[in-house]
């Protein structure tokens, strides 16, 4: 939506059984999350511009290269390119010929389960990303990458965990934060979601999908007033968000703002004209005012809709809805035939025309006889893994001059 222990590398063997894995990478999160994490920045170093004249250069000797095998660092820039052009085969090949020269690349192995992530491999996914954190535990990405994947899998507290170091690393991540409060809301934890979701704001203000959970979030802590905020802050970054337009409109309902909630149900509707919901929640908007024809339109292409879904229950809701609506119709016209026979008519045996009747009280319905539905799915998180953000795509040419 993570006492000096020691720390102890997490190994998962392809025999272990599958459950038996889930536990381990459990107990070795909590052995190793009160561990302190110092920041480092290693990069990989290329003498060279290109890979065929690296047998003749030699490699720049820094404390935070990451490897001192040239021939794994040749390997390991081609696996990085390949994984750029979307070769996800060939990047995997040679990320492993890299790692046979040099077994401690971590940044290998956190691409590799990048390549895994990406093809629905989840259990290599986290193998590797387990190993690339046991490497290097300063990886933040690795952290993040390992909380998809083990998101994906269900391991929703191990996920938070992972997305907690992460954060413990790199504080300022906006992905990061925002995915955490997905996988809290999705464990139930509003309030700390809530929290994960402004931090996402405070960092970027103009990510929408951040306001539109966030929004979600304080509608079911019953803040109201403060997710209507949210709703409009969401639309009006991403004005083609049609459910965040349906579910304010429905708030506004809710609080009386008939208006602005007819409004915001046309929003939607003009984004998804076959918003079934969207139709429902304006024909109820319509109804509790006492318009009954165009609540009964509404209606008519809300059932319409529901049935081109095959959503029969739904339609056939709303087809009693029309005719609750079609019954309130006829009721005046009984009273007003009843009124006219006791009325003595004009010599001229000319009836005076009816006049348009002002809706009462009587005529509307309690806005409690037909709940607004709100859609209260968030979005979901990005499929694609992070990537490393230190500067290790491009080979520095290093060769002295002359």
């Amino acid at each position: 939506m993570v006492g000096t222990l020691t720390y102890k590398p997490l190994i998962i063997s392809a025999g272990i059984p599958f459950m038996f894995k889930k536990y381990q990478l459990c107990q070795w999160f909590l052995c190793t999350s009160k561990i302190v994490l110092f920041s480092s920045s290693a990069f990989l170093v290329l003498a060279t511009s290109t890979f065929t004249e690296l047998p003749g250069n030699k490699l720049l000797a820094q404390e935070n290269v990451v490897t001192q095998d040239l021939e794994a660092a040749s390997y390991y820039q081609q696996g990085v390119m390949r994984y750029n052009r979307n070769d996800l085969v060939s990047a995997e090949y040679a990320f492993r010929q890299a790692l046979q020269r040099d077994p401690n690349l971590g940044l290998a192995r956190n691409y590799l389960g990048n390549i895994f992530l990406q093809q629905n491999r989840l259990e290599a996914a986290v193998q590797e990303y387990a190993e690339a954190i046991r490497m290097n535990p300063n990886l933040s990405e690795a952290y993040y990458n390992l909380a998809l994947a083990l998101q994906k899998q269900g391991q929703k507290e191990a996920a938070i965990t992972a997305y907690r170091q992460a954060l413990v690393i790199e504080p300022a991540t906006v992905a990061t934060h925002y995915n955490l409060g997905l996988v809290l809301y999705e464990q139930g934890q509003l309030r700390e979601a809530i929290a994960e979701y402004q931090q996402a704001i405070n960092l970027d203000s103009n990510n929408a999908n951040a306001y539109f959970n966030l929004a979600i979030a304080l509608q079911q802590q019953g803040e109201i007033p403060q997710a209507i905020a949210a709703y409009r802050q969401a639309v009006q970054l991403n004005p083609n968000n049609a459910i965040a337009y349906s579910n304010l409109g429905s708030l506004l309902a809710s609080q009386g703002k008939a208006s602005e909630a007819v409004n915001a149900y046309k929003q939607a509707l003009s984004q998804n004209p076959k918003n079934a919901l969207a139709y429902y929640n304006l024909g109820v908007t319509f109804y509790n005012q006492g318009e009954m024809n165009k609540a009964n339109a509404a209606f008519k292409r809300a059932r319409n809709e529901y049935r081109e879904l095959g959503n029969l229950l739904e339609a056939n809701k709303v087809e009693q809805l029309m005719q609750q609506i079609a019954e309130k119709k006829s009721q005046p016209e009984v009273t007003q035939t009843s009124t006219r026979s006791k009325t003595p008519t004009s010599t001229n045996n000319q009836e005076t025309p009816n006049q348009p009747e002002t809706p009462s009280t009587q005529t509307q319905s309690n806005p409690g006889d037909v709940p607004v539905s709100v859609e209260e799915q968030p979005t979901l998180q990005p499929e694609m893994p992070n990537l490393p953000q230190t500067p290790i795509e491009t080979p520095v040419n290093l060769r002295k001059k002359g």
